[in-house]
């Protein structure tokens, strides 16, 4: 025996699909069944939207009224889950700020009246939160005679500048910016404010954090937004750089971060894009403050700065010693680069802590960085990998800097740092030939 099937056939398939035992196929007008393979469980009957499939004598198998009441058993879990889910959900997760708390905002570090590389890298970068969030981005400025400055805020992504233009805020002082941004942020509540991580950035960030009683995440090395509970997700080396945090701040408003510079990168500035400024005043004067500038020394040196450079020669402690991290020295005087080492050769005593890379060092972008016996590791790799250009030489085939690499040398550094040398002396030796004939 099997099933029957009449004429009110649609031809749709959906007993087909739905047969475990695969006796039903579509005829030339209708679906047919084999009746060989047909075991009349009614599964079929079930989901058939026309009525077109019953059993023989039109009866109801006893595996017809079984699949009916599981269905109803199956349907009440369904409920009572939906039910479950749903008071669940009325239950807020995340403790979420007023809607009042809306934009991306970057303070805007200048000095001397020109605005500092890390600052319009935190546009760029505000740019994406931004435009993710649906909201504006802005800028705070705060200083002495900068208003020259907000055109060029405009053409790096900001939409609006909030300027503070006082005498009080020619020279930095933390607390006199502090009492600056803490203001305009309660006026105006943003729901993100970012810092770049120098030395300003740093101080000011912890003082402002500290007054607005929110959370900040210091250093930080990535950042995105869960937009399921619209939080800034701020991420940095954690545990020694072995591991990536992520860290959030549910509850306060603004969420804070500080970025270390050459993270990210500048967008292309759009020439002519306007923007919108709003003129605030502090409620600050010079006798208030308990700080005076006395004098301001500009550091003086021929060496070239580690994050400013455009090629680094940097060395790790496969170099093994003093002498063998000499080779780095040698060689970045060759090429006019800076020097960059490892932690492990800053604590071996090789080289200056100003000369470290790193997440506890400087974080920097050239477009030629050589890593020279370095293994790898997240601490050291996430203060380069954003170099343009990265030559790897280690002699383990398995160390992880081959992954972050754009050429790879696996061999003795001190067979092939010399070999460089030589090559590079016989280069600038017939560049000169040309330039002098």
């Amino acid at each position: 025996m099997a099933v029957s099937i009449s004429s009110v056939c649609i031809s749709c398939g959906a007993c087909i699909d739905t047969c475990p035992h695969e006796a039903l196929f579509l005829g030339d007008s209708q679906a047919e069944v084999i009746a060989d393979k047909c075991v009349e469980c009614g599964e079929c009957i079930e989901v058939c939207p026309t009525d077109a499939i019953t059993l023989p004598n039109g009866a109801k198998s006893e595996a017809v009224e079984e699949n009916k009441e599981e269905t109803v058993q199956e349907e009440a879990k369904t409920e009572e889950k939906k039910d479950t889910v749903a008071k669940e959900e009325e239950k807020p997760k995340v403790k979420l700020p007023d809607s009042e708390y809306q934009g991306v905002w970057i303070f805007i570090e200048q000095r001397n009246g020109k605005i500092t590389p890390v600052s319009l890298e935190l546009l760029g970068e505000g740019r994406k939160l931004a435009d993710k969030l649906g909201v504006e981005l802005s800028g705070v400025l705060l200083g002495y005679k900068v208003g020259h400055l907000v055109d060029t805020l405009y053409q790096y992504g900001a939409d609006t500048v909030y300027l503070i233009d006082d005498p009080v805020l020619e020279q930095y002082r933390s607390e006199a910016y502090q009492v600056g941004v803490v203001d305009v942020v309660k006026k105006y509540k943003p729901e993100i404010l970012l810092f770049g991580a120098t030395v300003i950035g740093r101080d000011l960030a912890s003082t402002v954090a500290t007054e607005l009683g929110t959370g900040l995440t210091a250093d930080t090395t990535r950042l995105d937004i869960d937009m399921k509970n619209r939080l800034l997700e701020a991420s940095r080396p954690a545990m020694g750089g072995n591991i990536m945090a992520t860290i959030l701040c549910k509850e306060k408003r603004p969420q804070m971060a500080s970025v270390r510079p050459k993270v990210f990168k500048a967008i292309k500035p759009v020439e002519g894009r306007k923007g919108k400024l709003i003129e605030e005043t502090i409620n600050l004067n010079e006798e208030d403050l308990k700080t005076k500038v006395i004098e301001v020394i500009q550091e003086v040196s021929d060496k070239i700065r580690l994050g400013d450079a455009d090629i680094i020669v940097a060395g790790g402690k496969g170099l093994q010693d003093e002498k063998g991290f000499q080779l780095i020295r040698d060689l970045a005087k060759e090429l006019g680069a800076a020097v960059g080492a490892s932690r492990d050769a800053v604590e071996a005593g090789w080289a200056e802590h100003s000369e470290q890379v790193g997440q506890t060092g400087t974080t920097v972008a050239p477009k030629l960085y050589f890593a020279i016996g370095i293994s790898g590791a997240v601490q050291h790799t996430v203060g380069m990998e954003n170099s343009e250009i990265v030559v790897a030489i280690n002699r383990d085939p398995n160390a992880q800097i081959f992954e972050k690499c754009t050429y790879g040398i696996v061999g003795d550094a001190f067979e092939i740092v010399p070999k460089f040398i030589e090559e590079f002396k016989k280069l600038a030796k017939k560049s000169g030939e040309v330039n002098n004939g």
